[in-house]
């Protein structure tokens, strides 16, 4: 008989960590565990990773809709997803755990290269919102690891700052040196954003993400055609469930690039989607984290290798937190490596 059960377990940044909705401490997560009574030694693990006020998942209803998965786990998967539609985060959880069950409950969720030949990922170096000293300093640390490609956010300092940081980042590299994101975050007006953009330009900056907020279609249809940079969306994508609205977002808008967070989109199938309709239309994507312990960055990683896609990806953030879960990730200057020789120590629950 198939049970199920899970944990809080809250993550705590290795130093407060700055962004565009203000300063992280700590961040909430959950594991949620599934297995068959017969043999509970085998059993699949799945996060549920939220950010707040970015995530749709309602905080303080998530234990309580966590009960419920619980208690229902027997229904079909399909029932139990469509009753989840509201909670994103959960759905990936959900998914994680039984594509981890069904492969043997050894952490495998996708048996892609970063598995099977140990190929790794190339990610970008994510700086974090501060005072200019502080950012300058993660920046010097990224580019001495060997980092070739960084992303940077901005919005929640003075603008004439960031644009400060920038320019004295590309007057020691230029853009065949060092490539540079940076993610507003929709920090920018809809009527500011062109000529912020058009500065941003004269820096030769790779791509923004989600110059404006959300939910700006016509705004933000508007700003894509106009861009002197590439636009990246982002948080755009958050909340749109059904196949028709995905593609009617994507033809509307027509961006220049897509980033796809899973644990905001409502996990792997739903990701999945994404990216088979930007390929039919020639948008190209990446794959970022949404701050997930090593658990839920480890099953991205594993999600993402089997594209083959060679743009750098935003899985980098195994190293933030004092508590993170021990696994198999190794990071070595840009490439990110699970490494068959680590093992995974997972919470007791």
């Amino acid at each position: 008989m198939l049970k199920a059960s899970f944990i809080k377990y809250p993550l705590t940044f290795k130093r407060p960590s700055g962004t565009s909705r203000g300063v992280l401490m700590d961040k909430e997560s959950w594991l949620i565990k599934i297995f068959d009574s017969s043999n509970d030694k085998i059993f699949g693990v799945g996060e549920v990773s939220i950010i707040p006020k970015l995530s749709i998942d309602q905080p303080d209803l998530i234990e309580s809709k966590l009960d419920w998965v619980v208690s229902n786990i027997q229904e079909p998967y399909e029932f139990i997803l469509g009753e989840l539609v509201d909670f994103p985060a959960i759905q990936m959880g959900l998914e994680m755990a039984f594509l981890d069950l069904k492969n043997g409950g050894e952490r495998i969720w996708f048996r892609s290269p970063i598995i099977k030949q140990n190929t790794p990922i190339r990610i970008n170096g994510l700086i974090w919102m501060g005072e200019p000293a502080f950012m300058l300093q993660q920046i010097e640390e990224k580019l001495k690891a060997g980092f070739t490609c960084l992303k940077m956010k901005i919005g929640a300092i003075n603008f004439e700052s960031e644009m400060q940081i920038l320019e004295s980042i590309r007057n020691k590299y230029d853009e065949h040196e060092l490539e540079i994101r940076v993610d507003a975050n929709g920090a920018f007006t809809p009527s500011e954003a062109l000529k912020n953009l058009e500065r941003l330009s004269k820096l030769d900056i790779h791509s923004i993400e989600q110059p404006i907020k959300q939910g700006q279609i016509s705004a933000m249809t508007e700003l894509c055609a106009k861009t002197p940079i590439p636009i990246a969306l982002d948080e755009e994508l958050i909340g749109i469930n059904i196949q028709d609205d995905k593609r009617k977002l994507l033809e509307t808008i027509n961006p220049q690039y897509i980033i796809l967070k899973p644990s905001l989109l409502g996990g792997f199938n739903a990701t999945f989607e994404w990216i088979q309709m930007a390929g039919e239309m020639s948008i190209p994507w990446w794959i970022t984290s949404a701050l997930e312990s090593n658990l839920g960055l480890a099953a991205i990683a594993q999600f993402t290798s089997q594209f083959y896609n060679p743009l750098p990806q935003g899985l980098g953030t195994g190293q933030l937190y004092t508590n993170n879960i021990t696994s198999p990730l190794t990071l070595k200057g840009e490439w990110l490596f699970s490494e068959v020789s680590n093992t995974w120590e997972i919470p007791q629950f």
